[in-house]
């Protein structure tokens, strides 16, 4: 029995028949075309295919199955040219992408069309490439979804509006095929919350009763057309705890602003120096340009980047309190907050135990001579050498717009763009409005629940 409040946000979220017709025309137009041609059997999947997708979604994906024989290079190859062959004769704008290999992203009557290339295999156990799965998880979800499609439903606008929707590397959260399966596994929207509320690390779910080993990540559910693989591995801990409290809050006083929740705070200028200034600690950010390559192999060098400037700001005796990154279409951030940007000249290098002799020596032979660099020492504390020797920067701006930055291990994409400029601002200057809404959540950091709470009561 749905409550008052799911049954108002079905009404919302479920595609109009129209809407159901317009997408179901260009997924006759595609598969049409691509069977004219006939160099590979084309397959609509993904939620259209399964009847999953919110009202307003405008993606449609046509996956071109080729037989397994077609070594990689020609499917590649061939796959792309298909592909294209098949966005021109609709008179579909396109661009290629690449991702694993490569496909054609195109626009055709308002919908955002992906034409990927993949094998045609008999199992999922024997795929090639990773989308090769996919058709099987259509098929799978197909024979199965009917009663549970408003559940599914239901269950993405639930996690769309928490945050934690998206397996991207950015997100980290829930793919539309997880929620799926999740459905499927508990019985409905309402009865997964029920379940979730107890979810602990390492929750194991198992819909083929099939595993054939063991899994290291928070959730674990086993897809049951691969025994191997787990569907929610791109579920970060944070997203799962996130999606936790959200079940929690939902089953202790349901609100509609657990599926439309008020917009967040995006700060003004004005706005953002205020806080900074309530806050007391001090904003820096470097800007570059985003490398041209999809956000799955971007962001996972940003994030790798953040960490290893974090660690030379901190070796520098900047402490930071937070930091982040975001990615833009032309531009990318990694934003730090600091407790401090200016760090006195001196500091102390310990060196190694006396007991350790000969690099004992080393360091001595090293420090031993007169250098004005040198303020006090070698010296011996807890039986080690000390020096206290001179900074290189005591100023945060100047270590991050020197070249020290990119000795660090910064993703190869991103050191190649930053090579050829990057940009540092501190404070205000931050601000911009590409960045607003990044920078805004940034520094006001709250749980999906509290967001939720804070952002007043329910509309009803």
């Amino acid at each position: 029995m749905r409550s008052s409040i799911e049954e108002s946000v079905l009404s919302r979220i479920r595609p109009t028949p129209e809407e159901k017709e317009h997408i179901s025309g260009v997924a006759d137009q595609l598969i049409a075309v691509a069977s004219g041609i006939g160099r590979a059997e084309p397959l609509i999947v993904g939620s259209v295919a399964r009847g999953t997708f919110i009202r307003g979604d405008r993606d449609l994906d046509l996956f071109l199955l080729f037989e397994p024989d077609l070594p990689r290079e020609e499917l590649e190859r061939e796959g792309l040219a298909l592909a294209r062959t098949i966005a021109e004769s609709l008179r579909a704008p396109y661009h290629e992408k690449y991702a694993e290999h490569p496909y054609v992203n195109a626009n055709l009557d308002g919908l955002d069309v992906d034409l990927v290339p993949c094998y045609r295999v008999e199992s999922a156990e024997a795929i090639r490439s990773a989308v090769d799965r996919t058709p099987f998880h259509t098929r799978y979800i197909e024979e199965r979804i009917e009663p549970y499609v408003d559940d599914v439903l239901l269950l993405k606008q639930f996690a769309k509006a928490g945050g934690v929707y998206g397996s991207d590397q950015m997100t980290e959260g829930f793919s539309g095929y997880l929620c799926e399966l999740l459905i499927l596994h508990y019985g409905g929207f309402t009865e997964l919350l029920a379940a979730a509320v107890e979810w602990k690390p390492r929750t194991l779910i198992d819909p083929g009763e099939h595993r054939i080993k063991d899994f290291g990540e928070p959730l674990v559910v086993v897809d049951p057309v691969d025994p191997g693989r787990n569907v929610s591995a791109s579920v970060s801990l944070d997203r799962m705890y996130e999606f936790v409290e959200l079940a929690r809050g939902y089953h202790e006083n349901p609100s509609d602003l657990f599926f439309f929740p008020r917009p967040d705070e995006v700060f003004s200028h004005a706005e953002l120096e205020a806080v900074i200034q309530a806050k007391g600690t001090s904003l820096i950010a470097i800007t570059f340009s985003t490398p041209p390559f999809i956000p799955e192999v971007i962001v996972p060098q940003l994030r790798r980047s953040l960490d290893s400037v974090c660690a030379l700001l901190e070796r520098n005796g900047f402490f930071v309190n937070y930091a982040d990154c975001e990615m833009n279409e032309d531009r990318s951030m990694l934003l730090f907050e600091l407790m401090n940007t200016e760090t006195p000249r001196v500091r102390r290098h310990i060196g190694p135990p006396l007991w350790n002799q000969s690099n004992a020596d080393r360091f001595i032979a090293k420090y031993c001579g007169y250098d004005p660099g040198i303020f006090a020492g070698p010296f011996i504390e807890d039986g080690r050498y000390i020096v206290e020797i001179s900074r290189k920067f005591t100023n945060v701006e100047d270590l991050l717009r020197s070249a020290d930055v990119l000795d660090v291990g910064l993703g190869k994409h991103v050191r190649q763009s930053m090579s050829g400029h990057w940009e540092v601002h501190s404070g205000v200057a931050c601000w911009s409005p590409a960045f607003a809404p990044f920078i805004s959540r940034f520094l006001v950091r709250k749980s999906p629940l509290m967001r939720i709470l804070g952002n007043g009561k329910s509309r009803e």
